[in-house]
C-alpha cells in the first residue's frame, strides 16, 4: 500500500484524473493474486500442449506446430492481463474513491466519500491466506460503478482509513 504523502504523486495514468484541490490519501494496485487465474490457464495449457506433443494422435509437424501457436497465444493473453493489471489502480483521496483500469479503453470509476452510506469489506478463506479482501460500498440506494472493488490489498488497513475519511473525528 503506497500512502502518497505531500509532494508525491499519484502515476500519471492516475494523476489525470486528480482534481487540483484534492489531496490523495492511499494509492494502490489490486493484489497481485488477481493473476491466479490466467497463472492457472498458461500453466495448464503448457502442460496439455506438452502432453500432445508427445502423443501418438500427432503425427505431423503442422499439428505440432499449432498446438505451439495455440499456446503461445495463450502466453500473449497472459502477458496482456499482467498489463492491464500494472496500469489498474484504486486511488483514495480526500474527497472520492476513484478506481481506473484499462490499457486501450480506459475506465475511470469514482464515488465521492460524501455519498458512502454502507461500507464492508469480505475476506474469503484464500484472500485471508494470500492477503486480499473486497470492498462492498453502497450510497443512497443508488446503484454506483464503484460499488464493488476485489482485489484489494491490505483490507484491515485501506477500510480504517477509509472509514476514517467518511466519517471525520468531530473534535
Amino acid at each position: 500500500m503506497k500512502l502518497v504523502t505531500p509532494g508525491d504523486s499519484a502515476p500519471a495514468s492516475v494523476n489525470r484524473y486528480l482534481l487540483p484541490h484534492e489531496q490523495q490519501v492511499i494509492t494502490i494496485r489490486r493484489h497481485p493474486a488477481v493473476l491466479l487465474g490466467p497463472v492457472g490457464v498458461v500453466l495448464g495449457s503448457l502442460i496439455a500442449a506438452g502432453i500432445l506433443s508427445n502423443t501418438s494422435i500427432v503425427t505431423g509437424g503442422a499439428v505440432l506446430a499449432v498446438i505451439w501457436w495455440l499456446w503461445l497465444l495463450v502466453l500473449v493473453w497472459f502477458v496482456w492481463k499482467v498489463a492491464e493489471w500494472s496500469v489498474d489502480y484504486f486511488v483514495i483521496t480526500s474527497a472520492r474513491l476513484l478506481g481506473t483500469n484499462g490499457l486501450i479503453t480506459r475506465q475511470v470509476n469514482m464515488m465521492p466519500l460524501g455519498k458512502v452510506t454502507d461500507m464492508r469489506f469480505e475476506r474469503t478463506l484464500l484472500g485471508r491466506l494470500l492477503g486480499y479482501g473486497t470492498f462492498v460500498m453502497e450510497s443512497a440506494g443508488q446503484d454506483q460503478a464503484l460499488s464493488k472493488i476485489d482485489f484489494i490489498p491490505y483490507p484491515e488497513q485501506l477500510y480504517l482509513e477509509v472509514v476514517g475519511l467518511i466519517f471525520p473525528d468531530k473534535e
